[in-house]
């Protein structure tokens, strides 16, 4: 099986095109083949699809095995391999996932690349359609809560995928790895959450660390940078276009007030290409 390795903001891939010939199993190839001591390694595995609904369609798996609707920084790789291979012949087309239809949009300066600017659509502010249990379809905005032994407040979004956005004063002294993994399994989220733990710097910038779920701690997170700003302006911590640092990297994030859709721009990087086993 040929493969090409990605990153976005640090955030890594491995990409298969199945197109022609899909695998048995995703599941236990994405488990397998990120396992970074006995595979090739990678926060999850991207698989290229035909789509009777869009121009293409991409799914995800986690090193778990478990598949996720959806993936931002993810969906940017996905985006430049097709453009960069010339299977796209424009540089916006759309996307089907899990999450929905996106529409990656390739940017240049010069004539060189610098990055892909996603349209991730409008976010999910309803409990019940997050999901989260026990809210109703009201919004979840700086709700107290107690996770861990500890006392926090909590915002819920939906970028296709659950996402528990929390603020916290010094990310530095965050114990995400301890706390992550019970943010994850929370009752109020039946189907598990990706975590966010969020330092406000300014009105324009944002630190922010994440437990990601069935990927534990990443460099980056896509959707939940998204989140991220979505959860600020709910909160009136920032301006609804912002920067936001991650542990591998910067996103641009904006909240657009024309269309109410979450507009995503950042790096896609292939790293290498290679042949694993299927």
């Amino acid at each position: 099986m040929k493969f090409t390795k990605w990153q976005g903001c640090g955030n890594d891939f491995l990409l298969i095109d199945c197109r022609e010939k899909e695998l048995a199993d995703y599941g236990a190839f994405a488990k397998k083949s990120c396992d970074r001591h006995f595979g090739v390694g990678g926060d999850g595995v991207l698989v290229v699809l035909n789509s009777d609904k869009a121009d293409f369609r991409m799914r995800i798996f986690n090193t778990d095995g478990s598949e996720a609707e959806m993936c931002g920084n993810g969906i940017r790789c996905f985006a430049r391999y097709l453009y960069d291979n010339h299977i796209a012949d424009k540089k916006k087309f759309t996307v089907e996932t899990g999450a929905g239809i996106l529409v990656p949009e390739i940017v240049e300066k010069d004539g060189v690349v610098t990055g892909v600017c996603v349209d991730m659509g409008e976010p999910v502010l309803e409990a019940d359609k997050i999901p989260m249990a026990g809210y109703g379809s009201q919004r979840v905005v700086n709700e107290p809560v107690e996770v861990a032994g500890r006392k926090w407040n909590i915002t819920g979004v939906s970028m296709g995928n659950p996402h528990c956005v929390v603020f916290v004063d010094d990310i530095k002294k965050t114990p995400i790895e301890e706390v992550g993994p019970v943010f994850e399994v929370q009752e109020r989220y039946p189907k598990k959450t990706n975590t966010e733990f969020v330092q406000v710097l300014d009105r324009q910038h944002m630190r922010m660390r994440v437990w990601e779920r069935g990927a534990a701690i990443t460099l980056a997170c896509g959707t939940g940078a998204c989140a991220t700003l979505t959860a600020a302006v709910l909160n009136g911590k920032t301006d609804r276009r912002a920067e936001i640092t991650l542990d591998g990297g910067k996103l641009n994030i904006e909240w657009s007030e024309k269309d109410n859709h979450i507009y995503m721009t950042g790096p896609a990087v292939q790293v290498f290409a290679g042949e694993v086993e299927a």
